[in-house]
């Protein structure tokens, strides 16, 4: 399930990345192969998307935040927690 999780990450962050740089055709490519990597990791069960949880601390936001988001029914005091944590209030001051 590791090499999972992490397929998961470098597809998430690849995404990302290709968004970044106006690429929708790789990003597209990308969002499959995280959906693959996320399918094959629930095809475990509960021990699938635990291990996907590792990557609540990864050292990229996007992936932290892609990671919580697969995972808000399965493990959503945990996912919300990560979500709130990276995301910052608006302000006025910010527009």
């Amino acid at each position: 399930m590791e090499k999972l999780v992490e397929a998961f990450a470098l597809h998430a962050a690849a995404q990302n990345d290709s968004v970044r740089q106006v690429d929708a055709k790789t990003a597209n490519k990308h969002a499959k192969k995280v959906n693959e990597a996320f399918d094959k990791l629930c095809a475990h069960g509960d021990a699938g998307r635990d291990a996907l949880a590792a990557l609540f601390i990864h050292p990229r936001m996007d992936v932290r935040v892609k990671a919580a988001a697969f995972l808000l029914r399965h493990r959503t005091d945990e996912a919300t927690v990560v979500l709130n944590v990276t995301v910052r209030p608006v302000t006025c001051r910010d527009a």
